[in-house]
């Protein structure tokens, strides 16, 4: 699996006592994210770290919503049918990598300082926050949304059985 992290913000999430850096901790939520949506492929995911400023104008540019979020997503892969991976084999050049024949799943960009602040809000670790926006995310891009109250409830079912897995609960 490839991951590629990019800071825009010299703000960290992660303390020394998280034994962890944005790379393995994106790598441990992806593995578990992928694991729990039997996605039958290695994948490469790209996260952007950000602050609310940045957040708001990508927000505004490609969703025409202007307004800070916590989190983006940009899904690479088009999905009839949520975590339904098997329409990549039709059309492996649209969704791999060449170069590494991994499935590329899309891009995270994630507003740091929301994540400290909700965190807060929540009552619990800004690590914690941080498991959370990923796995929402990469939800995201393995084809889940949360437009009806249906899939809302599927969408945090499945978040809270991929933390609980990992051992980061409230």
């Amino acid at each position: 699996m490839t991951f590629y992290v990019e800071r825009e913000t010299d703000i960290e999430l992660l303390s020394d006592t998280d034994k962890e850096d944005d790379e393995s901790f994106l790598r441990l939520i992806t593995e578990a994210a992928a694991a729990h949506e039997a996605c039958p492929y290695d994948v490469s995911v790209n996260l952007l770290i950000t602050d609310g400023a940045s957040i708001r104008a990508i927000n505004r540019e490609f969703r025409d919503i202007d307004s800070e979020t916590d989190v983006l997503s940009f899904p690479a892969v088009d999905f009839d049918e949520p975590a339904d991976f098997s329409h990549v084999e039709e059309d492996p050049s649209s969704y791999m990598d060449p170069e590494t024949d991994e499935l590329m799943l899309g891009d995270i960009m994630l507003n740091a300082e929301r994540v400290i602040s909700q965190a807060k809000e929540y009552g619990h670790s800004i690590r914690r926050e941080y498991a959370f926006l990923l796995t929402h995310s990469l939800l995201h891009l393995m084809g889940y949304d949360h437009e009806t109250k249906e899939q809302e409830e599927e969408m945090f079912r499945r978040q809270d059985e991929i933390l609980k897995q990992l051992g980061i609960e409230r």
